[in-house]
């Protein structure tokens, strides 16, 4: 099987001032395609950037990058958000809605940009997948009039719109009540389990991680275990021998 995203020995530094900070050091990993992961680790960890760099927001220091089996390393600024328009959604701790436009017009935004999208599947996307997330009627809602569950739902039907193979969320219920986080938890593994969509999260929340089937612990820049869950929805969680293990699903308790 193909994967869908596919890191290899990838390093990101960065410059804090006069001091390089290594944010990655050494990244190998390969995700197939319809999982439901969790990157985890604390603050400061690398599971951020590890996520900006598979969503093209940012590009490795050294090493390459592959989504669905295109090397993105060396693409232009313009190809670059091309992809992106077309394969990947962002769901952000902070919405990050448009405080001016309805919930539906949040939902159509990143369509926008799309002229292979006609305005009649624009329209019939934003209905689809605001019914998908149970805010159909809120349709012409803005989000100062929505709770926080329902904008984080606005934002998943907006992520969602594009049809992507890939879907980022980054702390995606921080900004969560416990009961709303877990009921947005819910609908986005209904989501992937029906749509075949793969989700992706830097997370710290234990909650995220008890809804994962896979899990990459990072800390200090490094894969430090992998873990999937087997047919008891129990962990196999094993600790990364070498670099290379993580890639050729080597790995060792």
């Amino acid at each position: 099987m193909n994967s869908v995203v596919r890191i290899e020995r990838v390093f990101k530094e960065y410059l804090l001032g006069e001091q390089i900070v290594q944010a990655l050091n050494d990244i190998t990993l390969s995700i197939e395609p319809g999982v439901f992961l969790a990157i985890s680790g604390p603050s400061g960890s690398g599971k951020t950037t590890m996520l900006n760099l598979i969503g093209c927001i940012d590009r490795p220091t050294s090493g390459d990058i592959y989504i669905n089996e295109e090397n993105v390393s060396q693409k232009t600024a313009n190809e670059l958000a091309d992809l992106r328009a077309r394969s990947i959604g962002f769901i952000f701790q902070t919405f990050n809605l448009l405080p001016v436009l309805s919930a539906a017009e949040n939902v159509e935004y990143p369509l926008l940009r799309r002229s292979d999208i006609s305005p009649e599947e624009r329209k019939r996307r934003v209905d689809y997948f605001l019914d998908i997330v149970g805010l159909s009627k809120y349709a012409n809602n803005r989000p100062n009039q929505l709770s926080g569950g329902q904008r984080q739902r606005v934002a998943i039907a907006r992520a969602l719109a594009v049809k992507p193979t890939i879907v980022l969320a980054d702390e995606p219920t921080a900004n969560l009540d416990k009961a709303t986080g877990i009921e947005i938890l819910k609908l986005m593994k209904k989501i992937n389990e029906h749509l075949g969509t793969t989700f992706i999260f830097s997370t710290h929340d234990q909650k995220v991680i008890d809804h994962a089937d896979r899990l990459v612990k990072v800390e200090d820049g490094t894969i430090k275990a992998f873990g999937v869950r087997d047919a008891e929805y129990r962990w196999n969680l094993a600790r990364v021998r070498n670099l290379s293990d993580i890639a050729a699903g080597e790995t060792t308790e």
